[in-house]
């Protein structure tokens, strides 16, 4: 698999479900499904993935159901509507356990910084991992089949993943971490973002079980929000708000992760699908406002931490337009001045200020 090739993780079917709806929290951390399971289809032998109902179609970086290709539904057209402040809307359909959408962090970051003042960004999550009991099939059959695979594609998207998550403290969905996601919604939009990042960092880099309420806590406690509120809204409301996300993405033929479905006022689309090249992302937003005009981005280092608390090499080189190569040799420099410090894995680090 190449870079032009590079794997998305799918979803099982969407369907409705009332496993997050008026449960305790205790019976949102039972055993569920293994989020990147679909991704691990994409690493057996192509025989293995004959037979397996998520197939991965390396050269469309998919993976999806068969019969069952992204598209978006004229039943579901109301759901996209456009933001009453910013020219287009982008309905972002992720996972905290999706290591195609860490993937495609770098590019969504940019565009934040570039065309941020046009784009009205919600994101939604797509309940990737349902329950490891409705999935037996294509050789995945159990949480260690997943674990050589993220170690796969780290390369592939340049972005540190190790799997072994999956070996010493297996996750059983991803549910829990996308009920509190929108539970942090529900407090500040901008903290809940920080909130998924950390989360994404707790189980992709570090190797923690972020179905865990303590682990949760923690991610919570970094972005600031009021943890106490979050567990009350984690075994409450959020719920509610998590299950109009399933049925918003079933409604727009949403299949696997990371969506993208960019759209204007005058009701015109755009799908980036899957982790692409930042130019996509660009592109699309210049067919719904043909005279936007990129903001300034930070062209150092030091700017790009005044900007988020952490980053990954990849993530750098994308900002500053920059090879890869070249981002982690500033990085390390940094690092050795005592200006950084990082986590470290086989796969690459994260690296944030001291």
């Amino acid at each position: 698999m190449n870079n032009e090739g590079q794997n998305l993780c799918a979803s099982a079917p969407l369907q409705s479900t009332d496993l997050c709806t008026n449960r305790s929290m205790k019976a949102l951390l039972t055993p569920l499904l293994v989020a990147s399971l679909y991704a691990g289809a994409c690493a057996q032998a192509p025989e293995q993935r004959a037979s397996n109902p998520l197939l991965c179609d390396p050269d469309s970086a998919v993976c999806a159901v068969p019969g069952s290709p992204v598209h978006t539904h004229a039943d579901g057209a109301d759901a996209v509507l456009p933001s009453a402040a910013k020219p287009i809307t982008l309905l972002y359909f992720t996972d905290p356990i999706c290591s195609s959408c860490w993937g495609t962090e770098p590019q969504l970051r940019r565009l934040k910084l570039e065309y941020g003042d046009a784009i009205d960004i919600q994101y939604h999550m797509g309940g990737l991992l349902p329950s490891w009991d409705v999935y037996n099939s294509g050789g995945i059959s159990k949480p260690s089949d997943v674990a050589g695979h993220w170690d796969e594609v780290s390369p592939h998207y340049r972005m540190p993943i190790v799997g072994d998550v999956w070996l010493e403290d297996p996750l059983p969905s991803s549910y829990p971490p996308s009920v509190a996601f929108k539970a942090a919604e529900l407090q500040d939009h901008t903290k809940a973002l920080v909130f998924l990042r950390r989360m994404r960092e707790q189980v992709l880099v570090e190797k923690k079980n972020i179905t865990k309420w303590p682990v949760i806590a923690a991610a919570a406690v970094f972005a600031q929000l009021d943890t106490a509120r979050l567990h009350t809204d984690f075994t409450g409301a959020a719920n509610a708000l998590f299950q109009a996300d399933l049925t918003l993405a079933r409604s727009l033929g949403v299949r696997g992760f990371p969506t993208f479905i960019f759209s204007n006022a005058a009701g015109e689309r755009q799908l980036v699908y899957g982790a692409r090249p930042y130019a996509q992302f660009e592109a699309a937003v210049k067919v719904l406002k043909p005279d936007v005009q990129a903001s300034s981005v930070p062209t150092t280092l030091d700017a790009l931490f005044d900007v988020h608390a952490s980053w990954c090499a990849e993530e750098v080189a994308v900002m500053l337009g920059i090879p890869h190569e070249t981002a982690v040799a500033q990085l390390k420099a940094a690092q050795a001045k005592g200006v950084l410090t990082s986590v470290d894995t086989r796969n690459g680090s994260v690296w944030r200020r001291k």
